[in-house]
């Protein structure tokens, strides 16, 4: 392989922004202090942590104290629904999720499940989409919370989580997103989406893997997660990961300042790959909502070919990610494509192609010659 394949899998995980890269080294070779420290070393540090968690709130349109640095977006999703669960649990058992939450969500409920709690969840339409009204319908005196994610990762549909937000708060529940996907490619002010909770990845954001945030609106009631001192007011224990945190902030900012003409720029190319692909070949199906959906997030069916097969032969030319996985037991299908309810002919053959900042017109256009020569080696009508 002379070079590497092609880069359209930005949904799993971003490159670190240069700019990012950057502004981290100072914290990598000289500036090593521990925050709680009084010293100088200590203080120095102690002013980048808090300048990071003042670039992050920026970008979700909320206060710094309502920031808890985090060591990513499963802590921060942990952290928001037992913390919830434990702080309210004498209040009611009763929590909502959706069928299409990554199993960062989906797990900390299944956990609570096993703990007596009566969970939900939801069922959402083609598009994968949840429906306000089911929402209204499950919602009870005894519901604490309603967790439904901002954006979903396999097929990038964006969920009407205002809405949600405001039928969970009539029914005085507490209401939380994971925002992982859609923080750095949509606007998400907090105040807007109505939510109590929001948790945010960094490593989807251009920043480094390890590190992340929860938003906590004043005056929601949280029981600490990690338990030892008293870091982050009180909610965090833990030395701050001060290297990581200042690549989290910067990331942050950047993406504030660019987010809408990044936005543009993956949408052009999300759809420059579209149009190339459903040109040249047939019996082709798009996932998502066609019109809430991420800017960047393409899940293509591709009907009665096998995904890893696809996958294998585009290996050292285009990297991308399945939604099924085909073995000797038969085809297993995402959650998300089977909530969906997507034929089996298509969800055994979908890839989920994910633009970046970095990604040209050129990479795209070579993209597209690859899949659609791998698609026809594999049998696929034209």
């Amino acid at each position: 392989m002379s070079q590497l394949p092609i880069y359209l899998d930005h949904n799993a995980t971003t490159p670190v922004d240069p700019q990012v890269a950057d502004a981290m080294a100072p914290y990598l070779r000289q500036h090593f202090g521990n925050p709680s420290s009084p010293h100088p070393y200590g203080v120095t540090t102690r002013r980048a942590v808090e300048r990071a968690r003042g670039q992050v709130a920026e970008l979700l349109g909320c206060a710094a104290a309502e920031v808890v640095l985090t060591s990513g977006g499963t802590e921060a999703n942990n952290t928001a629904i037992k913390g919830v669960a434990a702080a309210h649990c004498s209040r009611g058992h009763h929590i909502i999720t959706s069928a299409v939450e990554h199993p960062a969500v989906l797990e900390p409920c299944d956990y609570l499940s096993s703990q007596g709690f009566d969970v939900t969840v939801l069922p959402v339409d083609e598009y994968g989409r949840v429906d306000p009204a089911e929402v209204e319908n499950a919602i009870t005196a005894r519901t604490i919370l309603v967790s439904v994610m901002h954006a979903n990762n396999e097929v990038g549909t964006i969920q009407p989580i205002a809405q949600i937000a405001a039928i969970a708060h009539r029914a005085g529940a507490l209401m939380h997103t994971d925002a992982a996907q859609s923080v750095g490619k949509i606007p998400v002010w907090v105040d807007e989406l109505g939510v109590d909770l929001l948790s945010v990845a960094g490593h989807k954001l251009y920043a480094p893997k390890g590190v992340g945030a929860l938003y906590v609106r004043q005056g929601t009631e949280l029981v600490k997660f990690m338990h030892g001192a008293s870091h982050e007011g009180h909610r965090r224990a833990g030395t701050e990961n001060v290297l990581e945190i200042v690549g989290l902030g910067e990331a942050a900012e950047i993406a504030g300042r660019e987010l809408e003409g990044a936005a543009d720029h993956l949408h052009q190319m999300r759809d420059r790959l579209w149009d190339r692909l459903n040109a040249e070949l047939t019996e082709l199906r798009l996932n998502g909502h066609p019109g809430h959906r991420l800017p960047n997030t393409l899940s293509v069916s591709f009907r009665g070919l096998p995904a890893d097969d696809l996958l294998y032969e585009l290996w050292d030319e285009v990297a991308a990610s399945a939604g099924a996985a085909c073995h000797s037991e038969g085809v297993t299908v995402s959650a998300v494509l089977t909530a969906m309810d997507v034929p089996l002919e298509y969800a055994m053959g979908t890839l989920r192609f994910s633009t970046g900042r970095p990604t040209t017109a050129g990479e795209i256009d070579r993209a597209a010659e690859a899949i659609i020569a791998a698609a026809r080696r594999l049998g696929a009508a034209q």
